[in-house]
């Protein structure tokens, strides 16, 4: 549904009152626990959730010229993230700090 902005807004008279407007909001103190955590949704299924079938294609480039791989951590950096290279192998400025 479009919303004129534009059209005049209700008078105060027209208006709901404060108290009517207390009375539809549940009260939060009330002591009724939720059930549903809406932040953590762990019992949330996704309908037809069985993706067993599908077959994902995945492209995996080989490392580039200008990258690393960090022997700490074991990601792959470029190169402007290289603290220091030890016997063991590169290590990344996060690692190293």
């Amino acid at each position: 549904m479009a919303t004129d902005y534009d059209a005049p807004r209700k008078s105060e008279d027209e208006s709901e009152s404060i108290e009517a407007l207390k009375e539809r909001v549940p009260d939060k103190l009330s002591g009724s626990i939720d059930a549903e955590d809406s932040d953590n949704p762990g019992g949330f299924d996704l309908p037809g959730a069985d993706l067993s079938d599908v077959e994902l294609d995945v492209v995996v480039l080989p490392p580039q010229e200008d990258e690393f791989t960090c022997v700490s951590c074991f990601l792959v950096k470029h190169r402007s993230q290289l603290d220091h290279e030890d016997k063991t192998g590169p290590i990344c400025k996060e690692c190293a700090a």
